[in-house]
C-alpha cells in the first residue's frame, strides 16, 4: 500500500513554509534533521502546558504524570525496536553522546593496550572520534574496513581483521553520505564468532527501516530522535542486560544512583543508572509522539516510498551531465544522493539552489575520511524521507540546471 503523501506532507507544517515572498521551502536534508509533524510538536506543548513537572522523585499528580510520560515513550521507543525490555533502553542527549557512553564506560573497563577495535572508511566522526581519544589514552589499535570504489564495505577484509580477534567492532548501519545500508546481521554475526562485541550507529537506519535488535542481534545499536520526526537533544542507546549491567555508569550525580554516603555511592539499578540528573522530558515525550507517527505510518511503507523517491532521483540526476554520484545503486542504498557538479564547489551548489527554496547539505558531512577516500573535498547531498515527492526531485533537477548556466 503506498503513503498518501498529500495526507502526511499536511502534518508537517514547515512544509508550508515560504522561504521568501512565493517560494515555498523543498526540504532535501532529512539526513541532518527530519522535520516533526504536528502530532509531536503538539504532545511536547501538552506537555509543558499540563504536566511539567520533575521526574521520578515527587508524589503529587505532576511528578506522577510526567513519570508515566517520560517512562511510557520509553516503552514505546523499546517496543519500536523489539528490545527484550525497556530496561535496555538508555536515554542520551543523541547518537554521538551514545557512542561516547559506551567508549568512556564500557570501552574503559574492556579495552587495555594493543586491543583491537574496527571500524570502517565509512563512519561519522561520531564513530571515529572517540576510539581516536581511547587510543591516545590506553593504547589500543584501530584497524578499518575498506569502502569500495561502487560505496559498499569490503567484507573479504574483514574477515582477515577478525583473524586478529578484536574486542570491539563498530559500524554504521546505513552511511550518512552514500546511503549504503550495511549487511548488519551479517557482520554482526561474523564479529560474535570471534568474540567481539559489536556497537551499531543506527542513526540513520531506524528513521527509515524496520529494525529488529532480537534479529539483528548487536550487543549496542545508538541512535538519534531528531532524525525520525522527534525533537532534537534526545537520543537512546540500546543495551544488552548482561553489558549494560556490568558497565560503570557513565555520569554521576543525582537519579542515578541508589545510596549516597559521604565516602561512598552504590548505582541506580538499570536503565537509571545511566541516566544522571533532571533529563530531557518533554523530548522524551516526543521521542514516544515520533515512536508513535512512524508506527501508524509504517516502517515498511516508508522504506518503499523512499526507495521509489530515491531510485526516481538518481536516474534523473544521472542525466545531468557533469554531475557525479557517489554510493551504490538505489537497491543497496536508503534515501540519499550525495553528488558532485564539475566545476562548481558544493557549497555554491547548496547556495544556490537555496534562491529557489531548495534545501540541500553541502560539505563533508562530518565523514572527512570517506571524502580523502574518494578524493575530494566536500559533496552535495540531496536526502528524502516520507515527506518528499518526485515533483520535489525534479524541482531539484531543475535547480542543478539552473547553476550550470550561473557557472557557464
Amino acid at each position: 500500500m503506498t503513503l498518501d503523501i498529500e495526507k502526511i506532507r499536511k502534518d508537517f507544517p514547515i512544509l508550508e513554509r515560504e522561504t521568501r515572498p512565493g517560494v515555498r521551502v523543498t526540504y532535501l536534508d532529512s539526513t541532518a534533521t527530519s522535520q516533526k509533524p504536528v502530532q509531536v510538536i503538539e504532545a511536547m506543548n501538552d506537555y509543558y502546558r499540563r504536566s511539567n513537572a520533575n521526574i521520578h522523585r515527587g508524589v503529587h499528580t505532576l511528578a506522577e504524570e510526567a513519570t508515566s510520560m517520560y517512562e511510557s515513550a520509553r516503552e514505546k521507543i523499546a517496543k519500536f525496536i523489539n528490545a527484550s525490555s525497556s530496561r535496555e533502553v538508555i536515554y542520551t542527549r543523541n547518537t554521538t553522546e551514545s557512542i561516547n557512553l559506551i567508549a568512556y564506560s564500557w570501552g574503559r573497563a574492556n579495552l587495555k593496550t594493543g586491543d583491537l577495535v574496527i571500524l570502517t572508511e565509512m563512519e561519522h566522526h561520531s564513530n571515529l572520534v572517540p576510539w581516536h581519544m581511547l587510543q591516545a589514552e590506553r593504547g589500543i589499535e584501530l584497524e578499518f574496513i575498506p569502502v569500495t570504489e561502487d560505496g559498499l564495505l569490503d567484507l573479504e577484509t574483514y574477515k582477515t581483521l577478525l583473524d586478529r580477534r578484536p574486542k570491539l567492532v563498530s559500524f554504521t548501519h546505513m552511511s550518512n553520505v552514500l546511503g549504503t545500508i550495511n549487511p548488519a546481521a551479517e557482520i554482526i554475526r561474523m564479529g560474535h564468532e570471534v568474540g567481539a562485541v559489536v556497537l551499531v550507529d543506527g542513526a540513520q537506519s531506524v528513521p527509515h527501516l524496520k529494525v529488529d535488535m532480537q534479529t539483528l542481534d548487536a550487543d549496542f545499536y545508538a541512535f538519534s530522535a531528531h532524525k525520525m520526526c522527534g525533537p532534537t537533544g534526545i537520543g537512546a542507546l540500546y543495551g544488552k542486560t548482561v553489558l549494560l549491567e556490568s558497565m560503570p555508569p557513565f555520569l554521576g550525580g543525582g537519579d542515578m544512583i541508589k545510596e549516597v554516603k559521604l565516602r561512598s555511592f552504590r548505582p541506580n539499578t538499570l536503565p537509571h543508572k545511566f541516566e544522571a540528573g533532571t533529563p530531557a522530558i518533554a523530548e522524551a515525550v516526543g521521542f514516544g509522539a515520533a515512536v508513535d507517527y512512524l508506527s501508524t505510518v509504517g516502517m515498511e511503507r516508508i522504506a518503499a516510498h523512499e526507495h521509489e523517491v530515491t531510485e526516481y532521483a538518481l536516474d534523473r540526476l544521472e542525466e545531468i551531465p557533469g554531475v557525479k554520484l557517489f554510493g551504490p545503486s538505489a537497491d543497496k542504498k536508503g534515501g540519499v544522493a550525495a553528488f558532485t557538479l564539475e566545476g562548481v564547489h558544493p557549497h555554491d551548489v547548496a547556495q544556490i539552489l537555496d534562491q529557489d527554496g531548495i534545501a540541500v547539505r553541502a560539505g563533508h558531512h562530518c565523514a572527512q575520511p570517506l571524502h580523502e577516500k574518494f578524493g575530494i573535498p566536500a559533496t552535495s547531498r540531496a536526502s528524502f524521507y516520507l515527506y518528499n515527492t518526485k515533483e520535489e526531485v525534479d524541482l531539484l533537477v531543475s535547480g542543478i540546471y539552473k547553476v550550470k548556466e550561473m557557472f557557464g
